[in-house]
């Protein structure tokens, strides 16, 4: 019994160094990043698009399907859910691979606005950092709009506006609910899912934020069956 404690502290200690180290690491990249970019800076640059989409020119579906899809506690953590970050920590260990992020929505901005996409431990740090710093600076709804105008949606569509342009040719607030759907959906893995790409995915893809939806109380089954019924129609 002794040595299995023995071999729990030892393991336990290694853990703590592993992520001390790569939290300091991951705390100078942070520093460095926001240095040359100041964050009021950053978010006068993304503003400055001509694309550049305010939240009331969207839908509320789309809002709803993209909270309810990414990250259905927005509205409640500071930047940072923990209980997302263990889940992922947990499937990552079991597929000994970078399997799932576990990032927020600030999170995600932090990364589309200042690191680049590439899977190392340090960068994962550093959008923590600029994830809370996010969060101290801006209100949830500029952190979602922000977001929206950031996203990579697939064929060379990075705002919501050049999005819905490009796939339904139409401005984000005339989209119909089946459209809203498709686009909260892409952002996940657009080689796969725009529509351009694989439009079975994507229609696949749609009915998993339909259900989120459901399962976070955003529609009803009825709601939701209703747009899956002129998914099919399409």
């Amino acid at each position: 019994m002794k040595v299995v404690k023995k071999i729990v502290i030892i393991v336990i200690l290694i853990c703590m160094l592993v992520v001390g180290y790569f939290g300091i690491r991951g705390y100078i990249m942070y520093k460095e990043a926001i240095k040359i970019t100041t964050l009021d800076s950053k978010i006068a640059e993304i503003k400055r698009n001509p694309n550049y989409t305010k939240l009331e020119e969207v839908p509320q579906i789309y809002v709803d399907a993209v909270i309810s899809v990414e990250d259905h506690r927005f509205k409640n953590h500071n930047g940072i859910d923990f209980i997302a970050i263990a889940r992922a920590a947990f499937n990552d260990i079991k597929q000994m691979s970078f399997v799932e992020g576990g990032s927020t929505i600030t999170q995600q901005l932090a990364k589309n606005t200042y690191f680049t996409q590439e899977k190392k431990i340090e960068r994962k740090f550093a959008e923590v950092f600029m994830a809370l710093e996010i969060e101290k600076k801006c209100s949830k709804s500029e952190i979602l709009e922000l977001y929206i105008n950031t996203s990579f949606f697939g064929d060379n569509c990075y705002t919501v506006k050049e999005a819905s342009w490009h796939y339904f040719n139409k401005i984000p607030l005339n989209m119909t609910d089946y459209e809203c759907v498709m686009l909260a959906g892409i952002p996940n893995a657009p080689s796969v899912y725009a529509p351009t790409k694989n439009l079975n995915l994507a229609k696949q893809r749609q009915k998993q934020v339909l259900n989120k939806m459901v399962e976070y109380n955003y529609l009803t089954e009825e709601e939701s069956n209703n747009i899956v019924n002129s998914i099919n129609d399409k």
